[in-house]
């Protein structure tokens, strides 16, 4: 297997940015998921589960380090105000490193969310978010896939940080593999939420066939997770191989 491309999502559920090349340490590419949108009022973490809008911006890094949010008629921001007013109630942008035992929502019913693509005849449970950058799942703090796996869906819609170029990951799980400079423990296949239903810039339209196919003939898992046990360089073409 080889790395056929390389992503990084600065704001949790909004789209990323495509890299040539990633330098990851403990949690995963640097950036990725560093930063979040929270309800001001709620006190929880959005996600496009319950609020499908935030796959139609884009987090980028600055140079500095700072990440900010490109709306999608352009605007490119960090203030609170302005993305309050895009998303119709309170919110700020955080730094993970700001945030302590932070929670998020899940619908109870995947399939009725997905064709509903709110809250409406939803009902909903809190869940909370491991230390760190806002990755649904510490073990998973690197997702990947391959092109076998994906078949004819979008990559898009599953948001892994590497996707490989071979006939399935599966294998991968329980091993450790070396890709470029850098030595991954790969952990387990990845449960699929309503996310992958959702739509997206691009002609990626909502399809509630995705996760009904993923439940049918995957058992709801879809990727698969990875933490990094010795940080490096990863470049698009690296091959992937035993460590």
């Amino acid at each position: 297997m080889r790395v056929l491309e390389l992503w990084r999502f600065p704001v949790k559920s909004m789209q990323g940015e495509r890299l040539a090349e990633a330098e990851m340490g403990a949690e995963g590419i640097v950036g990725d998921r560093g930063w979040a949108l929270f309800d001001l009022d709620t006190g929880l973490g959005l996600t496009a589960r319950r609020v499908p809008e935030l796959l139609f911006a884009t987090g980028r890094l600055r140079d500095d380090g700072g990440a900010e949010v490109v709306l999608p008629d352009g605007t490119v921001t960090t203030d609170g105000t302005v993305l309050s007013d895009w998303l119709g109630r309170p919110v700020a942008l955080r730094h993970a490193g700001t945030v302590h035992g932070p929670r998020y929502e899940s619908p109870d019913d995947d399939e009725v969310a997905a064709g509903d693509t709110g809250s409406a005849g939803t009902t909903w449970h809190e869940w909370p978010g491991g230390a760190g950058a806002f990755h649904d799942i510490a073990a998973a703090r690197v997702s990947l896939i391959t092109t076998g796996t994906l078949g004819a869906w979008d990559r898009r819609r599953f948001r892994s940080n590497v996707v490989l170029e071979g006939p399935g990951e599966g294998g991968l799980i329980g091993s450790q593999v070396r890709v470029g400079g850098v030595v991954l423990d790969v952990n387990d296949p990845i449960a699929r939420c309503v996310m992958v239903t959702r739509p997206q810039p691009g002609g990626i339209g909502r399809d509630t066939s995705v996760l009904k196919t993923i439940h049918r003939e995957r058992g709801g898992d879809l990727a698969v997770g990875a933490q990094v046990h010795t940080s490096g360089t990863v470049r698009t073409g690296d091959v992937l191989g035993p460590a």
